[in-house]
């Protein structure tokens, strides 16, 4: 009897463990953050890109030009003319990655060529995603720099509008990839506060030395 018992202890110790087993196997959920690595990197990066080239053309003009008129058709051109150089760029990046994973695939024989070809990236998607994050991003120093006339305070609202979308853009970019979110923020935020220093400085230098447009 005692025999029996210990068998059937045994047995039902092996069941329990089997189940625990079982259930911490359903508990892990293994996320891939790798898959969204190609439409996250167009999308962020066309955002911040919007945000600091715009921004960078309007305070480049602000620097020698005091005319709201002239800093915001400067920041509508190099809205339309960067979502355009994004989208193309990215389409066309994208695009020699597929050809080139494509071509792999056919010299390996795959037998699931056309399953395996809807997994790779979209030329499309990350063309079309470059350049709307790019546009989102122009949009944010035009708005706050529209409505203002005043030079100095004009240049200090387009100044806090990029620094708070700085901080919202690379804080968005941390959380999605998992990174480290106070440092990655800082991290775009010195950035952009480079990218306008130095192309306000610079352009204010060359006019000062006479090298800016003659009238």
């Amino acid at each position: 009897m005692a025999s029996i018992s210990n068998i059937q202890e045994l047995a039902k110790n092996d069941k329990e463990k089997q189940t625990m087993q079982v259930d911490q196997n359903l508990e892990v959920e293994i996320v891939d953050y790798s898959k969204r690595a190609q439409w996250l990197r167009a999308a962020v990066l066309g955002a911040n890109d919007g945000l600091l080239s715009t921004s960078s053309l309007m305070m480049g003009i602000g620097a020698i030009n005091q005319d709201a008129k002239s800093m915001i058709l400067t920041g509508i051109a190099g809205l339309v003319a960067g979502a355009c150089s994004m989208a193309i760029g990215e389409f066309v990046s994208v695009y020699s990655q597929y050809d080139i994973e494509v071509s792999q695939m056919k010299r390996e024989n795959a037998t699931e060529l056309e399953e395996k070809k809807k997994k790779l990236p979209s030329p499309l998607q990350a063309g079309g995603a470059s350049a709307f994050a790019f546009a989102i991003g122009a949009i944010v120093p035009l708005l706050a720099a529209i409505f203002v006339k005043d030079y100095h305070v004009r240049l200090g609202v387009v100044v806090s509008a990029v620094s708070l979308a700085l901080l919202g853009f690379g804080g968005l970019g941390a959380y999605l990839g998992k990174a480290p979110l106070v440092k990655s923020s800082l991290r775009v935020l010195i950035g952009g506060w480079l990218a306008m220093g130095i192309t306000f400085g610079l352009t204010k230098l060359a006019a000062i030395t006479g090298l800016s447009m003659v009238n």
